[in-house]
């Protein structure tokens, strides 16, 4: 995948971010939202992705690949005595999972929080998608903590793990 481009999501990048999230959510059952997507409007991600551009702790990342967007990734800096930890969340298009998208996300968002001050990276997975587990153990993240029925899809409910990075330096 010698074209695939990692960078910063811009506003512009809005209407096919909200392609990107429909299609995602209608091939997996791992993340908050299904194949209706998520109840925004492209003016709406306009102002979230030009918010998470001033905010110099957070980024939204794109993979792109022959100009279509195939995976996200986003770090979301927390407030007041919080600061030192953010959020991570990334996705990539089932077409593309095991090829190495996931891990050029990661790298990226963690060169980020490190370049940025963050301390530590918290995570949230299903505790049955051990292809997503296994990429966080590789670079780092350790499972802390399980919440029970995080998800109820069709009347089932989902566990998911609780996990972190520490950049802290010894």
């Amino acid at each position: 995948m010698s074209e695939l481009i990692i960078r910063e999501a811009a506003a512009a990048d809005a209407e096919a971010m909200i392609e990107y999230l429909k299609a995602i959510g209608g091939e997996s059952d791992n993340l908050t939202f299904g194949a209706e997507g998520l109840p925004i409007t492209a003016d709406s991600e306009r102002d979230y992705l030009e918010s998470v551009l001033a905010d110099k702790r957070s980024t939204e990342l794109v993979a792109v690949l022959g100009g279509e967007i195939i995976g996200d990734a986003s770090l979301t800096a927390l407030p007041r005595r919080m600061s030192h930890r953010a959020e991570l969340g990334i996705a990539v298009r089932k077409a593309y999972w095991g090829r190495g998208v996931g891990s050029m996300l990661m790298e990226e968002l963690i060169a980020f929080a490190e370049e940025s001050g963050t301390e530590i990276i918290d995570l949230e997975v299903r505790s049955d998608n051990s292809a997503a587990i296994h990429l966080y153990e590789k670079y780092g993240f350790v499972r802390f903590g399980r919440s029970p029925a995080y998800f109820r899809i069709d009347g089932e409910y989902i566990d998911f793990d609780l996990m972190y990075l520490d950049l802290r330096k010894p």
